[in-house]
């Protein structure tokens, strides 16, 4: 009785240990007030076991997220606010890191979701693991009013240019 006593109580401290050195897993929230500092955001849930992923690219918050495991891709993106509208959404990368194997990254189509009217393409709403990457691709769309104002710019400041000239030598002939 008294070795099944101790060996259990070595089995349970040896099984904890595997369990809090994770640093991509914690159990509960760390702390009562949830703070997002930084790139830093916690959405933990106090009562569940939270998981650690990393969102880049082009979302409104990108940076270091603390959620309930079973966060959807579609759920992170949520959290950090959306895409942006420079966002390429044909190209959703997740790379999943796992200890002592090989790391992959997987792509998703989301694009159908966000900007087309009716779905065309299946869309896999994957649930995320610890550790996860994501990277939203994207490059900034070209917009012919931005090119509109630095030209007007040019335009009012050769018309002031000419208006005082012209002002010049007008005052000059009388």
């Amino acid at each position: 009785m008294k070795r099944a006593i101790i060996l259990t109580s070595i089995l349970t401290v040896f099984f904890f240990e595997f369990i809090y050195a994770q640093d991509d897993i914690q159990i509960g929230s760390p702390n009562a007030n949830r703070t997002t500092t930084g790139a830093l955001y916690d959405y933990s849930d106090p009562n569940a076991v939270n998981i650690k992923v990393q969102l880049w690219g082009y979302v409104k918050f990108s940076g270091y997220f603390i959620v309930p495991a079973g966060t959807s891709l579609n759920e992170l993106l949520s959290l950090a606010g959306g895409p942006t509208e420079d966002a390429t959404l044909t190209d959703i990368r997740v790379v999943k890191m796992r200890e002592g194997s090989q790391t992959t990254m997987l792509k998703y189509d989301y694009n159908d979701l966000v900007w087309e009217q009716n779905i065309n393409k299946q869309i896999n709403y994957i649930r995320l693991d610890a550790g996860d990457i994501v990277v939203i691709p994207g490059e900034p769309r070209y917009f012919v009013r931005e090119d509109i104002a630095f030209y007007l710019g040019v335009l009012t400041a050769l018309a002031s240019i000419t208006a005082l000239i012209l002002s010049i030598i007008s005052i000059n002939n009388l």
